[in-house]
């Protein structure tokens, strides 16, 4: 059985706390327990949270949700970017999956609040690889 980590970015909260409660229902649905829960103000703050569920030996998979909004600067896409190479980077070195479920950057709020089963999707994500890598 796969165990999660979900960490949930804050900023944008009208979406991203139903995000999570997507992701939380996607856990239940598929019978995986969520040990653990970290919010983080941002986008931007999700690496380091992503990487302190990783190391954890009871978490074999970690979900991350939020929602980066764009606005009148090219802020979203250096947060978006910043956000996407980092979660790369701590799947890789953990050897856990970490499944993105940030949307964003380049999306208005309507889209954002359109694509709040992206918090399911990360967490589907994060259990079907968690389950194709355990026998490796």
């Amino acid at each position: 059985m796969v165990t999660l980590g979900l960490v949930v970015a804050t900023f944008n909260a009208p979406v991203t706390e139903k995000m999570a409660a997507s992701a939380r229902s996607a856990a239940e649905d598929a019978g995986v327990d969520i040990a653990a829960e970290i919010e983080v103000p941002g986008a931007y703050d999700t690496p380091l949270a992503a990487d302190r569920l990783a190391r954890r030996d009871d978490i074999d998979a970690v979900a991350v949700v939020g929602a980066i909004i764009t606005g009148d600067t090219d802020h979203d896409d250096v947060i978006g970017t910043a956000a996407a190479q980092k979660l790369t980077e701590v799947s890789l070195e953990r050897d856990t999956p970490v499944a993105m479920g940030i949307t964003g950057p380049g999306q208005s709020a309507d889209e954002a609040r359109a694509r709040t089963d992206y918090g399911a999707r990360a967490v589907e994500s994060a259990i079907d690889l968690a389950t194709e890598l355990e026998d490796l």
